[in-house]
């Protein structure tokens, strides 16, 4: 299908995107790889007046340490990410996920912040900021706030971002040291999953087992309160709202939940 009328603005800059779409507001998009929204554009569930093209802000390309805190450009691609000797040593759970998202024409484009903005509940990167603790650094017109991940991701596709504001940056505590396993059943490697589960030392985060990017709140308690990872891992799909489609029934999502989580605690123990 042919996406609906649009304008192109590309900017070079945050301030110059910040000032666009401060100008045009609930009108304009941002297209950061394109892979979310383009397909929207596309079947016309998204229909924006103009796109503002961000790809060539440089200055939110980076990963660094600073404070104990992994810092990571919101437009770093998923392949940099990958590759990334910071990432891989400190944030080695994000690292891995990054590469294990689609095939290489997506890597190569798809960005950290345009996967988290999107806010789908069966993407991967959703799950593993939640693994991980990780905060969103936001600007706007009212200058620069921090989302916690727990906090971001309010419903199906659905975010606290304003129109008029961009995130920036990515944030999650140093991992060095700590455990952490990742885990996802897909039909095919380059399909979404079907469950996924992403583990941080006793932080379990799961992928689309309900409409929202969301926590395995249950195994989570089980494990501070003791209980063996078997015992953790049976009450994984506690509190779960899996839908039933197609290529998998609630209950085979539940079962792939526990089964899952299951395997990841166990890599992240080990």
């Amino acid at each position: 299908m042919i996406p609906a009328p649009f304008t192109y603005r590309r900017v070079s800059t945050v301030d110059e995107a910040l000032s666009v779409l401060g100008e045009h507001g609930e009108d304009a998009k941002v297209l950061a790889g394109g892979h979310s929204l383009l397909p929207l554009m596309k079947l016309r569930f998204a229909t924006p007046e103009l796109l503002v093209d961000i790809a060539p802000v440089d200055e939110l390309r980076y990963v660094r340490v600073e404070d104990g805190t992994v810092a990571i450009g919101a437009l770093s691609r998923y392949h940099d990410l990958h590759t990334d000797a910071v990432l891989r040593e400190h944030a080695p759970l994000l690292a891995h996920v990054a590469g294990a998202i689609g095939d290489q024409q997506v890597r190569h484009r798809g960005t950290i912040g345009g996967s988290l903005v999107h806010a789908d509940a069966a993407a991967d990167l959703p799950a593993a900021l939640l693994a991980s603790d990780g905060v969103l650094v936001v600007q706007g017109p009212q200058g620069r706030k921090e989302i916690p991940a727990a906090e971001f991701f309010l419903g199906p596709f659905t975010t606290p971002l304003e129109p008029d504001e961009l995130v920036t940056e990515i944030r999650v505590p140093v991992q060095t040291g700590r455990g952490w396993g990742f885990e996802k059943f897909t039909r095919r490697s380059i399909d979404w999953a079907i469950v996924g589960v992403a583990v941080v030392g006793g932080r379990v985060g799961l992928i689309n087992m309900g409409g929202t990017p969301l926590r395995a709140s249950a195994t989570e308690q089980a494990l501070a309160s003791g209980a063996s990872i078997e015992d953790a891992a049976a009450v994984a799909a506690e509190g779960t709202s899996p839908v039933s489609e197609p290529h998998a029934s609630a209950e085979f999502r539940e079962h792939l939940a526990r089964v899952l989580t299951k395997r990841a605690l166990t890599t992240a123990a080990g």
